[in-house]
């Protein structure tokens, strides 16, 4: 099993109600567990020991599904972008800009829509200002 594949099977079953009522039995029974251990270093050392490592793991678990989805939703969303006519086809390589140049053209598409707020278009009229970047 490749890691993408092992990570997606681990995400779908670790958001699982089920997963979460296995975590809080087992918080429940360590807790009910500290009297016979006279709530000592050790009983402390098990839940804290095991919470740090499985949080690690689950950072990178998360950051795997988070870039797979991710890069999922790039390429549907360049492939709507690609296949409507009157979409700017600059925007499909947005990621090549730096932070300005997305925030300059943040700034544009808002007052695109504020525009259409004011006075909606028809849907075969392009708007005046052009907000794709130079290039």
């Amino acid at each position: 099993m490749k890691f993408a594949q092992f990570c997606q099977w681990l995400s779908n079953h670790a958001g699982k109600p089920s997963t979460f009522l296995i975590a809080v039995v087992l918080i429940a029974m360590w807790a009910a567990s500290g009297p016979w251990f006279h709530f000592n270093d050790t009983w402390q050392l098990i839940v804290n020991t095991s919470t740090t490592i499985i949080t690690f793991l689950m950072v990178f678990l998360i950051q795997n599904t988070q870039n797979r989805d991710n890069d999922i939703i790039h390429v549907k969303l360049d492939e709507l972008i690609r296949a409507t006519q009157s979409a700017h086809q600059s925007v499909l390589d947005l990621e090549d800009l730096d932070n300005q140049q997305i925030h300059k053209l943040r700034k544009q598409y808002r007052a695109m829509g504020s525009q259409c707020e004011a006075q909606p278009e028809k849907p075969d009229e392009q708007p005046e200002n052009d907000p794709a970047p130079d290039r």
